[in-house]
């Protein structure tokens, strides 16, 4: 198990070295997904500090949606909404140690087709 987890990590942190080196001073949309839930956020990595978030956990979402590919879509839409009210159009995809498939992929789809640019 242990190596598993090292394994995990050393994915995680290479995509991220590789985020962080091609977008200096652009924020980082991070995607987090779990068995159950599905979470994004806008992070601002030279002040780190998070600017935007959305997930499954919130109240308008928790009770019609869960941890599938409609809730990633319904997560990533209303994640991009968030980010233009602020005036982000920008940002890089960190997808952390998960392949760009399935839930992952639906969130940044669902995100670019609102507007966000990545």
């Amino acid at each position: 198990m242990q190596k598993k987890i090292e394994n995990i990590n050393r994915r995680k942190l290479r995509n991220r070295f590789k985020v962080k080196k091609s977008s200096v001073g652009v924020p980082r949309l991070s995607v987090f997904r779990s068995a159950k839930h599905i979470f994004g956020q806008i992070i601002d990595d030279t002040v780190g500090k998070t600017l935007v978030q959305a997930s499954t956990l919130e109240q308008d979402l928790r009770k019609k949606t869960g941890g599938n590919i409609e809730a990633a879509q319904i997560v990533g839409k209303l994640l991009a909404q968030r980010a233009k009210d602020l005036g982000i159009k920008k940002v890089v995809f960190d997808r952390g140690s998960y392949l760009f498939h399935g839930r992952v992929k639906a969130l940044a789809t669902s995100a670019r087709a609102e507007g966000l640019i990545f």
